[in-house]
C-alpha cells in the first residue's frame, strides 16, 4: 500500500497531539512529578463529577457527552458506566445515529466482540447512506471471510451520499457541556495561562478522541488486492475515494487522496492527489501545534471550544481553526511533513 502506512502514522500521531492538550513530558523534579499525580487525580474526579451532573438527563447530547467522559474513568458505578449511559442515549427519544456509532465501542474486544453487533444493526437501519457504516462493516465481513457481503459493503460504500464518523457531534456533544461545572482551582496547572479553559479543551478534545473509527486499513487493503484483477472493484474504490475525499476526518480524507493516488489511470490525478496528500498532513500538523499551544493560551482554548461548539466536522474544525489564525491551507513549496517517530 504505497504511502498508505507512512502518511497514516503521520496524521495518527498529529491527531493523537490535538486530541490531547496536556504538556509535553520533561524531565521533572521529585516535588513537580508528585504535583503533576495530583493535579492528574484531580482531573479524574472532575471529569467523573461531570457525569454525575450530566447523567440524570434525558437529552441524548448530554447523555451521549457523559458516556464519553465516562469511557476512560476507572470504578465507576454501574448506572454512571459508559455502557449504561450510551445505551440510555441510544434509546432517548431524540437519538440519532451518533449514539449507536458511540455505541459501537461498548464491546469486549478480549471476546472478539467489538464492534458491537447490535449498535452496527442499527446503524445500517438508521445511516444507509453513509460510507462509514459500510466500512465497518466491510471490515468485519473481510476478516470472517464473507466474500461476497464485502463486495457489496463496498458496492454500498462506494453509492452512499456522504462519510461522517461523527466525531464532529461527539465534540459539540462535550464542548456544550463541559462548563456545566467550573474546573475546580486543582486541576489547574498552575505554569498555565490558559486557566480553567485550558481544563475544559483538555477533556473535550481527549473525550472526544472515545469516539470510534472504522478500520480504514481494511479497506485499502481490499481496494488494492482486488482492484487490479476487477475493473468494478476498482470502479467502485475510485468512486469511494472521491466520497472520502469530501468526507468527515482527515483519515477518512487521507484515504481518498490515496486511493486516487494509486489507482487513477490518469497521471495528471495521481500527482495532484499526492500534493492534497502532502497538504493534508500540513494541516494536522499545524492544527496539533495550535492545540498544544492551546494549553497555555485562554484566548486559543475559548477558540477551540467555541469552534467545538458549532458542530459540523473533524475535518471543517481543524480547517476553520487554520483559517482563524491566519494559517494557510496548502502547504509552502519547500516543506515538508514532520517523520513521525
Amino acid at each position: 500500500m504505497r504511502g498508505w502506512r507512512p502518511l497514516t502514522l503521520a496524521l495518527a500521531c498529529a491527531l493523537a497531539a490535538s486530541a490531547t492538550v496536556a504538556a509535553p513530558p520533561q524531565a521533572a523534579a521529585p516535588g513537580a512529578t508528585k504535583a503533576a499525580a495530583a493535579r492528574n487525580k484531580a482531573l479524574l474526579a472532575f471529569q467523573g463529577d461531570l457525569v454525575s451532573v450530566l447523567a440524570p438527563s434525558a437529552d441524548a447530547e448530554r447523555l451521549l457527552a457523559a458516556a464519553l467522559l465516562a469511557r476512560p474513568l476507572p470504578s465507576q458505578t454501574k448506572s454512571n458506566s459508559f455502557h449504561a449511559l450510551i445505551e440510555r442515549a441510544a434509546l432517548a427519544d431524540d437519538a440519532g445515529p451518533a449514539e449507536n456509532w458511540a455505541r459501537l465501542a461498548d464491546c469486549d474486544a478480549k471476546a472478539q466482540g467489538c464492534p458491537n453487533s447490535d449498535a452496527l444493526t442499527q446503524l445500517v437501519q438508521q445511516a444507509p447512506d453513509n460510507a462509514a457504516v459500510w466500512l465497518l462493516k466491510l471490515s468485519q465481513d473481510v476478516n470472517t471471510m464473507k466474500k461476497q457481503d464485502a463486495r457489496q459493503d463496498l458496492a454500498n460504500a462506494a453509492s452512499a451520499k456522504l462519510y461522517d464518523d461523527y466525531s464532529g457531534i461527539g465534540l459539540k456533544a462535550l464542548a456544550g457541556t463541559v462548563s456545566t461545572l467550573p474546573p475546580p482551582n486543582a486541576t489547574i496547572d498552575p505554569n498555565s495561562n490558559a486557566g480553567g479553559n485550558g481544563v475544559q479543551v483538555f477533556i473535550v478534545f481527549g473525550s472526544a478522541a472515545g469516539m470510534p473509527q472504522p478500520a480504514l486499513h481494511d479497506t485499502a487493503t481490499y481496494c488494492e488486492s482486488h482492484a487490479s484483477d476487477d475493473d468494478s472493484i476498482k470502479n467502485d474504490c475510485l468512486k469511494l475515494g472521491k466520497l472520502l475525499e469530501w468526507g468527515s476526518s482527515p483519515l477518512a480524507r487521507s484515504l481518498g487522496l490515496h486511493l486516487r493516488e494509486v489507482l487513477s489511470p490518469d497521471p495528471a490525478q495521481q500527482q495532484d492527489a499526492q500534493a492534497a496528500r502532502r497538504n493534508l498532513v500540513w494541516q494536522v500538523q499545524n492544527f496539533a501545534e495550535l492545540s498544544w499551544r492551546a494549553q497555555n493560551d485562554k484566548a486559543q482554548s475559548q477558540h477551540l471550544l467555541a469552534l467545538a461548539r458549532t458542530g459540523g466536522t473533524q475535518m471543517s474544525l481543524v480547517l476553520a481553526a487554520l483559517r482563524d489564525d491566519g494559517i494557510p491551507t496548502d502547504a509552502p513549496a519547500d516543506w515538508q511533513p514532520q517523520k513521525a517517530q
